[in-house]
């Protein structure tokens, strides 16, 4: 009996242990598939995910988050082979620099040439190298590699001016850091497995500089040292700056697919610019402007000088050709003319492409500074007024263009224009010089109401009423007296035949009437681009000096004809549309 008891627990107790194994063994397994799970999912986080698990302050000093691999490697390495670099890189850059320093000499100098070059005793250090993913189904592969240079090389210039002086300026204190785009493409099955290499300066941090007469001071001399620095980081903001990138080939072929090509074209109305610095000690500035997507001689475009004026009136159109709206940006440089001395920059803004809507005019103020790469001070340099538009080709038959001369021509009309009975396409209607075009019409402007104009009478009042210029014809209107309001209501409708309606503009004043004289409270200047694309609008506009002084106005526009030059102005006048 006793036997069969102890059978029968000893079977019990086999019995438990094996289901509590086997329990076990499946508690295991789905220990085991969960762990897997939870290590995919760590494999998968990206450096944000885990940013956002634990903050920055969390993390030990060695951990670094960087899309860059170090290359301290390539670093040792360079530094022991560096003293041969410099020697065989610095005739090479000699002779590969000289041209284009040349090609972006400004006028007042006559020549501009090194009489020495020497890279110096310490070596640009990488700081890390990068893939890019290739966005578009081309074969290649795209490489990023950041480098940092405090230099102490030594370079000598010599500079000669269009007077004669001859000046040897040395080079000295140079830092720089930059990102290089380097792109193998094609990609092919022959060594060394590239066709071609295109390699670019993809951005450039930071140029830092000093310039010095050799035995003498250069600021002794006035523009020369602004004019040299400009014509440096000119020269290397343009010659190997992307979206401009030089070819090597590798392998016999045609990589004419590989140059950088015109995408689309920016047209810019200069329009005014306002509180300017005055550089003179007699009187006031002369100022001009200068602007430009890329810095070469032939593609920089100047405007006219407005003399003894800080706040000048330009209304002038340019048009500049763009070859990569994402990286791509319009400089605008505003100086003072001298004469016969260098001109005098007054300050400078710049305006990313990529801000610019296509097909959408943007009205930018655009605040003036010293320089555009190291903030030096923040004085108030003033603001220039511009009116902007980016058309890519191809585009510009879904919106309408008021800065082209065809926005309201027809097909056929185009065609009549190319002078061969074919409509020219877009890069060479861009590439022919555009003929005259006068936009006719009538411009109905309604001054409806001020808001918050200043006191200038004893009483805490104004008598104010407006005066209406239109500033090529100087035709003018006025609304009648409101008395002893700060806050009047005209509603007066005024008519103007306008000529040329693309270079016109509308000027509105608010004067305080009194018996003895008449004191100007404020102003506002408008180009007619707005009203002309949309046909109608109304809008407040702030008064220049009278802030928070607004006028609110009512503008119309009624086309009325399109003529073209003198030749085409019989046949093709063509009513608005």
């Amino acid at each position: 009996m006793s036997f069969i008891v102890g059978m029968i627990i000893g079977m019990s107790i086999g019995m438990g242990l094996m289901v509590a194994f086997a329990r076990y063994e499946n508690v295991r397994s789905r220990r085991r598939s969960q762990l897997a799970k939870t290590i995919a999912a760590f494999a998968r986080m990206t450096v944000q995910d885990s940013r956002k698990l634990l903050p920055p302050e969390f993390y030990p000093p060695w951990v670094v988050f960087s899309k860059r691999q170090k290359l301290n490697w390539l670093n040792l390495h360079l530094k022991k082979i560096w003293p041969y670099v410099n020697e065989a890189a610095s005739e090479l850059i000699r002779n590969n620099v000289e041209p284009i320093l040349e090609q972006y000499r400004p006028i007042v100098l006559s020549a501009l040439t090194f009489s020495k070059l020497t890279l110096g005793t310490v070596a640009p250090q990488f700081t890390g190298v990068s893939i890019i993913e290739e966005e578009s189904g081309d074969k290649g592969v795209t490489m990023e590699l950041e480098m940092q240079w405090d230099g102490n090389p030594s370079i000598i210039l010599d500079v000669k001016t269009r007077v004669g002086l001859g000046l040897p300026i040395q080079v000295k204190n140079i830092g720089f850091t930059g990102v290089f785009r380097l792109i193998f493409k094609p990609l092919v099955d022959e060594f060394p497995g590239f066709a071609a290499v295109s390699y670019s300066l993809r951005q450039k941090k930071n140029l830092d500089f000093t310039l010095k007469v050799v035995g003498g001071d250069i600021s002794s001399i006035p523009g020369i040292s602004d004019t040299i620095e400009e014509t440096i980081r000119d020269a290397i903001e343009d010659s190997i700056t992307w979206p401009v990138r030089k070819i090597v080939p590798m392998l016999p072929g045609d990589y004419s697919d590989l140059e950088l090509k015109p995408v689309g074209r920016l047209e810019v109305k200069l329009v005014q610019a306002k509180e300017l610095t005055n550089k003179d000690i007699i009187g006031k500035s002369d100022p001009f402007a200068v602007l430009f997507v890329r810095p070469l001689r032939d593609r920089m475009k100047t405007s006219k000088t407005i003399n003894n004026q800080l706040n000048p009136i330009w209304n002038e159109h340019f048009e500049f050709i763009v070859e990569d709206a994402a990286t791509q940006h319009l400089t605008v440089r505003i100086f003072d003319d001298e004469g016969l001395q260098p001109s005098e920059l007054i300050g400078c803004a710049q305006v990313a492409l990529k801000e610019l809507e296509p097909g959408k005019v943007k009205d930018a103020w655009l605040k003036l500074v010293k320089d555009l790469e190291v903030q030096r001070d923040a004085k108030n340099r003033g603001q220039v007024h511009l009116e902007l538009l980016y058309c890519p080709y191809g585009m510009e038959k879904t919106f309408k263009n008021p800065f082209d001369p065809d926005f309201s021509l027809t097909s056929l009309e185009k065609a009549l224009q190319s002078g061969d009975g074919t409509e020219a396409t877009e890069p060479e209607r861009t590439s022919k010089k555009k003929r005259d075009v006068i936009v006719r019409g009538v411009l109905s402007v309604t001054v409806i109401a001020a808001e918050n104009l200043p006191a200038v009478d004893f009483m805490g009042k104004a008598d104010p009423f407006v005066v209406l210029t239109m500033k090529k014809s100087e035709k003018k209107e006025r609304t009648r007296v409101i008395n002893n309001s700060l806050n009047p209501v005209w509603n007066q409708t005024f008519d103007f035949v306008v000529e040329d309606a693309l270079h016109d503009m509308l000027i509105a004043e608010v004067w305080d009437h009194d018996m003895l004289k008449k004191d100007k409270i404020g102003k506002c200047i408008m180009t007619l681009t707005r009203v002309l694309l949309e046909g109608e609008y109304q809008d407040c506009f702030p008064l220049d000096g009278t802030e928070p002084g607004k006028l609110f106005l009512h503008l119309k526009w009624t086309p009325q004809f399109v003529f073209r030059d003198s030749d085409s102005m019989r046949g093709n006048a063509v009513n608005g549309k």
